[in-house]
Order: C-alpha cells, then sequence, then structure tokens
C-alpha cells in the first residue's frame, strides 16, 4: 500500500475549478454562450464531484477514529474507484459491496481492477440484496459478511448531507457567472447541492444516466436531509441516459470523439458525454432562450 499522504493535503478546500468558455458553433448560432466548468481538475487524485462529496465524508470518519470505510456500487462505478484512492491516499481500509453476485467468478473489469489495485476489497452482493442497502439494519449486515463491522458508510455515489454541502460550494462558484448550471447526474446528489449554492434567478439542470424516472424523488429527499427542505431553481432533463448506466452507443461515442476533437477536451463517457450531447440537443431545440450563458460542469476524466 502507497504510504499515506497527510490528510489536510488531500481535504483542505481547494480553489475554485477553472472556468472556461468554450466556442463552439452548435450554440452560438442559437444565441448560447456556453462554459466548462472544469471540476475534473479540482484535485489532482480524486476529481471533480467525487471530491466534493468524498472529503466531507472523510473528514468525519478519521474525525470519528474509523480506519475502514465502507460503500457501495456497481461494476463501473466512479465512486467506487475514488474511494478506494481515497483510502489508499489516506491508509484507511476500503470495501466494496458491488452489485451483481455473478461477476464474482468473473475476470475483474478495468474499473473494479483499479478499485483492488488500490487496496479496496470487493465483496459482491446479489441485485435484490443490493436494493435493500440502505436499510439501516440491512446495511449493518451487508458491511459485516463484508468484514467491515462498524466501518464508516458512505452511501452509493457518496450523495448524504454532508456530500450536499460539499456540492453546494460548487454552485456558489457559480454565482454571477450564469444562467444555466448543468450537470450529469448518478445518484442525484451533486444535482442537489449545487441547485443549492446558487442564487436566486439561477437555475441548474440535471440530466441522469440512469433510466426509471426516480431522480426527481431522490433529490427531494437528499436536500430535505441536508438543508430541512427545497433548495434552489432545479429541474431535470431525462431523455438523454442512452438506454442506461454505463451504456455507450456507437452515436454517443462518436458525438464524444467530436466534441474533443473540436475542443481538446478529453470527454469521459459514461456521465460527461450524455451531459454535453444533452445540451447540445437542447439548445439546437430551442430549449435555452438567446442570450443564455449555459455552464456544462465537467465532473471526471476518461
Amino acid at each position: 500500500m502507497t504510504r499515506p499522504v497527510n490528510p489536510a493535503d488531500l481535504l483542505e478546500r481547494r480553489p475554485p475549478s477553472p472556468l472556461q468558455e468554450t466556442h463552439d458553433a452548435r450554440f452560438a448560432r442559437h444565441g448560447v454562450r456556453l462554459l466548462l466548468k472544469r471540476d475534473d481538475l479540482v484535485h489532482p487524485v480524486i476529481p471533480g464531484n467525487k471530491w466534493r462529496k468524498l472529503a466531507p465524508n472523510l473528514r468525519a470518519a478519521l474525525a470519528q477514529g474509523h480506519d475502514t470505510l465502507v460503500t457501495f456500487g456497481g461494476a463501473y462505478s466512479n465512486h467506487l474507484r475514488a474511494t478506494a484512492a481515497a483510502g489508499r491516499l489516506l491508509g484507511l481500509r476500503t470495501v466494496g459491496i458491488v452489485r451483481g453476485d455473478e461477476l464474482a467468478g468473473r475476470p475483474l473489469n478495468d474499473s473494479l481492477a483499479r478499485c483492488a489495485a488500490d487496496g479496496m476489497r470487493l465483496h459482491f452482493v446479489s441485485r435484490a440484496d443490493y436494493r435493500r442497502k440502505a436499510e439501516p439494519g440491512f446495511q449493518a449486515r451487508l458491511a459485516a459478511e463484508a468484514g467491515a463491522r462498524g466501518a464508516y458508510v458512505v452511501p452509493e455515489g457518496g450523495s448524504n448531507a454532508l456530500a450536499l454541502a460539499g456540492c453546494e460550494e460548487l454552485g456558489r462558484e457559480l454565482r454571477g457567472l450564469t444562467d444555466v448550471a448543468a450537470v450529469a447526474c448518478g445518484t442525484g446528489g451533486t444535482l442537489a447541492g449545487l441547485a443549492a449554492g446558487l442564487a436566486p434567478g439561477q437555475r441548474a439542470l440535471g440530466v441522469p444516466v440512469v433510466a426509471g424516472g426516480f431522480l426527481a424523488a431522490e433529490i427531494r429527499s437528499l436536500q430535505h436531509q441536508a438543508f430541512g427542505g427545497p433548495a434552489g431553481d432545479w429541474t431535470l432533463a431525462e431523455d438523454f441516459h442512452h438506454g442506461g448506466y454505463a451504456r455507450v452507443p456507437a452515436e454517443l461515442d462518436s458525438f464524444a470523439a467530436d466534441f474533443e476533437s473540436r475542443h481538446g477536451l478529453p470527454v469521459e463517457r459514461v456521465y460527461v458525454a450524455k451531459l454535453l450531447f444533452a445540451l447540445t440537443a437542447l439548445t439546437e431545440s430551442g430549449t435555452f432562450p438567446p442570450g443564455t450563458t449555459l455552464t456544462a460542469v465537467i465532473t471526471g476524466r476518461p
């Protein structure tokens, strides 16, 4: 295991991530100004919303004396990778409870292999059991079965009240700089915090990368936990999941490659590509009035 770093070096507040103007004819011809909030550059090891959500939870885990983190995710979870990396750097043990017990006997994909290389113990559970992960008693059972009894539990995607406080800072960084701030959504925590941090008159737009239409209720619940009720103006554009989580059909991949070629920005496919595709389509359909400043939050790197 890599020698632990000073927690302050990993968990200190970072300066605002860069805001980059991007000239794209598909937006300009509709009178829309496109900005990229380069949150993928906010931290060298744990980029974007993963750092914003994890850092407050890691501070709490260390303050409470925990030496183990347990969290949840699917086979391609960026959150699992970020937690594993943070644990390695801080000298904390990490356990990932992974959706899909059928994966246990198979070779690890690149994402899970990275988690394992960073020292995360992977515990595969059935999809039925995974769906019960938010039940406190069942959650404790899963943690115990994974050898993480008494560990600090970080929810799937890192989304909880502490995480929303971290993401609220993202909204504050954009106050007065944009009309609409858009972000891809997995569990909804980043959007919930972003909306709360924006100023009156600004709006947050979420692009879910999963199908099912359940995120609005999740976001309302998260905001109630974190802020006591609704916070900020937000909406969802739910028609751009491209078939579900981690699905990257040829049309989406081609779009992302073209955006990379136009702007020299490496485009992460699971989240960022779907966000940029959605914003391009919505702009071309006239969703944003001329004169709108639109900011895409770039939450991660390929």
